[in-house]
């Protein structure tokens, strides 16, 4: 029987709802919840394919451990896991004290998950060493909004952008990185034709292909950006001071550095027209409601917290915050990282919003928890407890929920670090991530739609989790494991009162304590309950004991969580980025998102159409850049700074700038043969938020010679067959100086292998290659070889199906091959065409346009489901299009009616 069960997305920070389907204990389907207030039904491509995720095959379902660092991992029980980190977290800390051993957790726990890991450090152990992924993505949107509002309070919600005149989008892609709040912008532009969209990106991004002002900044001048704007406000009278009077300070000596900021020097600093500089800062003064959305390009930056400062300083002078439509509203990155955010998951932050520095706030704590004392020492953020674990002052550490080896700046250092760590602890659901490779203990935890509990969405919306099946194996939820953990090492410890610090049977014993921690702070959310939660659905806060709703919009009466009752502005300066381009590493590399992809592809890239868009690394670049070095598209780059190289394929793409390159972040070692862009990005930290600079960095790029490319593409029986050939594949990245491997595909998934060598590749291991991908058969094999260029080509088909291609020494074909294969398009007749020296298709295979990305449905499916007698109504039923997150609709109605016009002229 199916059922349905109601939970959340687990990506970024919109917080979608979600309806998974189960059958017969397994994940069917999933579909978006039209009662969800952050969604309203909608999903995007990465929330529509979540059920597709739920494969077990790289699923760490067991406690294993290794005897030796990089030897065999072995299965244990759990109470030999437990007994076994227990005792050497205990030994360690009796030996180097409580700050030998630290924890790293994520923005996708639980927020009961983020509670219980900060009681076991900060109130048993006694350490502040435990940080968060978060501290990557948005501990600089955090220290912004405390400098400036005094809380780290986004006082914005959804509901604002459909109310804006005005959207300024400053280091923010969000019909990338948050597509479900990109339809509510295309629905408010739809809705308000007068609506202005400006965006501030070194890029052109999806998001500025609708703006009707893009701003290319260079690489890390916003702060001279939103002060050259203010300086226009205030000269041409565009402030608002009687809101600046009542309700701020700071002003005049803010006022004072950005006489520094006129037009023409803010502009040329910013590498933009002066003309359209006051564009921008007129707009926003005369829209009546301008909103500003921003994320990485501002958080991720030596300088992001005064990034975030000095946007919201615009909306402080003009008096834009507080009322519908307008305020600073940060995208969060992670699913959970306002939860994490809420429960003092940073290691320089206490439960309810309390400040670690603050001795009474310390004092709160302790009494609550009943502990002596909270420690006053800061905690190590995220690049110093790395760098700890090098220098050996950190000894043990345990990772939660995520992939440092592939997520940290400057990764020849962090895999150094873990690697000279005395012991590593991972508690993770995916058994094959970077990480894993370091993890003397690993530990299995619940995934998406295993778990329960509760996450806060970027308008600060609480949403209850809800587990629709089991867990595989032995996988526990991560609040159990922590509170098991803690159990047997307070034991060790010799902590009398372990069993009172940690008697939760349930997480919702979590939550209502985590609730009573927040009472009387400016997240109160006394008044909620898991019982609330799910007879009235997700609510914001604050919601306090007593309300009968939470607010939807903050400091609405102009009074601020400050002293004085009143906002900041804070004395911002522009500064250089601190990896400047120079004569050695004349390249501004960006990174950023792909639209189907999620941080380090552990979920996502076990789903083989999610590579459909692009199936390996891409190096963008401008023309010019690319002509001065001799480059053409599809060529090989070696891409190289002080910290690391990689080599990646270059293309040449629109809306960069010379001197600007651009790369997803989501490749790693488990796709290439290097850590991809994080390898290079550089690990200077903000001073206020400890942020790292991981969006920008210096680099050279230069042509590799690698003359002999190798391509395998090999078709699978089932999803979890390709994920197995896969895995086993990856032994052999770094057999070649450039390598990729990925997924393709839709129901025939594919594994697409693909490599490049300065001579021509040996026949032991081409016949190695052929071993493992299957290819090793003279049953239904076609040859072609050419000794005299090395050329050898082997093709397997049976039954008429082409099944796997491998070209060695000539690979045009490549393209068009794995599209055929994908969906069975090459006629028997032509398969002996797989192995030709052309890079044409046969006119048989015909390309193929994705209409609806999020059901990865093309024209040509329409086109055959209409020449079956369906309607609009019947291809959202039987193909889904149309039915996730809305933006195809249009299309397929265009689609419907040219071929009604076409059958109609056809009678």
């Amino acid at each position: 029987m199916k059922t349905e069960v109601k939970s959340t997305c687990c990506y970024c920070g919109v917080g979608c709802g979600v309806l998974i389907e189960t059958e017969e204990g397994r994940i069917a389907g999933v579909r978006g919840d039209p009662e969800h207030p952050a969604n309203r039904g909608r999903l995007c491509t990465k929330g529509a394919t979540l059920h597709l995720t739920a494969d077990p095959t790289y699923r760490l379902q067991y406690p294993e451990r290794r005897a030796t660092r990089g030897g065999e991992r072995q299965r244990v029980s759990w109470d030999a896991a437990l007994d076994e980190a227990a005792e050497r977290f205990a030994a360690t800390i009796r030996a180097h004290g409580p700050d030998s051993v630290a924890f790293y957790i994520s923005g996708q726990l639980m927020t009961e998950d983020y509670y219980v890991f900060n009681k076991l450090a900060k109130g048993l152990i006694g350490t502040n060493n435990v940080d968060t992924n978060s501290r990557l993505c948005m501990s600089s949107a955090v220290a912004g909004y405390k400098q400036t509002l005094g809380a780290d309070a986004p006082p914005c919600s959804y509901a604002d952008i459909l109310q804006a005149g005005l959207i300024f989008i400053a280091g923010a892609n969000p019909a990338v990185a948050h597509p479900i709040v990109f339809r509510y912008i295309e629905d408010a532009r739809a809705a308000n034709p007068d609506l202005k969209i400006i965006v501030a990106d070194p890029r052109r991004s999806e998001s500025a292909e609708i703006a009707d002002l893009h701003l290319p900044i260079k690489p890390g001048t916003d702060i001279a950006l939103f002060n050259g704007m203010l300086n226009i406000l205030i000269n041409e009278g565009l402030v608002d001071p009687d809101y600046i009077a009542a309700h701020t300070t700071g002003f005049e000596a803010l006022a004072d550095i950005v006489k520094n900021y006129p037009p023409a020097i803010a502009a040329d600093i910013c590498g933009i027209p002066t003309a359209d500089l006051l564009q921008a800062a007129r707009w926003f003064a005369a829209s009546g409601a301008s909103l500003s959305l921003y994320c990485q390009g501002l958080n991720q930056s030596a300088h992001g917290t005064h990034n975030n400062a000095a946007l919201i300083h615009l909306h402080l002078a003009t008096g834009q915050i507080g009322r519908p439509g307008a305020g600073p509203f940060s995208l969060t990155g992670q699913p959970n990282a306002m939860g994490g955010r809420e429960v003092g998951g940073l290691a320089n932050l206490l439960s309810a919003h309390r400040d670690l520095g603050n001795p009474a706030h310390r004092a709160e704590m302790a009494r609550f928890w009943g502990v002596p004392f909270v420690p006053a020492r800061p905690g190590k953020s995220a690049v110093d407890l790395f760098k700890s674990l090098k220098t050996g002052e950190i000894k043990a550490v345990w990772i939660a929920c995520t992939n440092p080896a592939q997520s940290l700046p400057n990764q020849a250092a962090v895999r150094e670090a873990l690697q000279a760590a005395e012991f590593v602890v991972l508690q993770e659901a995916y058994g094959n991530t970077d990480t894993a490779d370091y993890a003397d203990l690993l530990l299995p935890a619940s995934g998406w739609g295993e778990k329960h509990g509760t996450v806060t969405n970027s308008e600060r919306c609480i949403s209850r989790v809800r587990p629709a099946v089991a867990a595989p194996g032995e996988a526990r939820h991560d609040w159990e494991i922590v509170v098991d953990f803690a159990r047997r090492l307070g034991r060790k410890l010799d902590h009398a009162g372990v069993d009172r610090l940690f008697p939760y049977d349930d997480a919702e014993a979590i939550f209502n304590e985590h609730r009573e921690t927040t009472r009387g702070r400016d997240l109160d959310i006394t008044g909620l309950s898991y019982a609330l939660l799910e007879a009235d659905g997700p609510q914001q806060w604050p919601y306090p004991e007593g309300a009968s709703a939470g607010k939807v919009r903050l400091y609405e009466d102009g009074r601020f969580p400050t002293a004085d009752g009143r906002a900041r502005f804070v004395a911002v300066e522009h500064r250089p980025t601190a990896d400047v381009p120079a004569e050695e590493a004349p390249i501004s590399l960006l990174s950023g998102r792909m639209r189907d992809h999620w941080h380090g592809m552990s979920r996502t890239g076990t789903v083989p159409r999610l590579f459909n868009l692009e199936d390996e690394p891409l190096l963008a670049m401008h023309p010019c850049d690319m002509r001065h070095r001799n480059l053409e598209s599809g060529d090989l780059v070696r891409v190289t700074n002080a910290r690391g190289a990689m080599t990646v394929r270059v293309a040449e793409r629109p809306g960069l700038q010379r001197g600007r390159a651009w790369m997803p972040m989501h490749w790693g070692s488990q796709f290439m043969n290097s850590p991809g862009a994080n390898a290079l990005a550089c690990d200077a930290v903000d001073p206020y938020s400890m942020q790292p600079e991981l969006k920008h960095a210096a680099v050279q790029i230069a042509r590799v010679d690698l003359p002999y490319p190798l391509a395998i593409v090999r078709r699978c029986a089932s999803r979890s067959d390709a994920l197995v050939l896969m895995q086993e594949a990856r032994s052999k990245i770094a057999a070649f100086p450039y390598a990729t491997i990925a997924l393709y595909g839709r129901s025939s998934p594919l594994v697409v292998f693909r490599a490049a060598a300065a001579a021509a590749v040996d026949d032991a291991l081409i016949a190695e290659l052929d071993r493992l991908f299957g290819m090793d058969t003279d049953d239904g094999a076609i040859v072609y070889v050419d000794a005299r260029r090395s050329i050898a080509k082997k093709a397997i088909a049976r039954e008429g199906r082409l099944l796997g291609v491998r070209l060695a020494g000539e690979t045009l074909a490549q393209g068009w091959l794995k599209q055929a294969m994908a969906e069975d398009e090459l006629d028997a007749s032509l398969i002996r065409l797989a192995l030709a020296p052309s890079a044409k298709p046969p006119v048989t295979v015909a390309p193929r346009n994705i209409v609806c990305k999020c059901a990865d449905v093309s024209d040509v499916q329409i086109q055959k489901a209409l020449a079956q007698g369906a309607d609009l109504a019947g291809l959202q039923e039987k193909l889904k299009c149309g039915t996730f997150c809305g933006s195809c609709v249009p299309d397929v109605k265009r689609i419907v009616a040219q071929y009604g016009t076409q059958e109609a002229a056809a009678a």
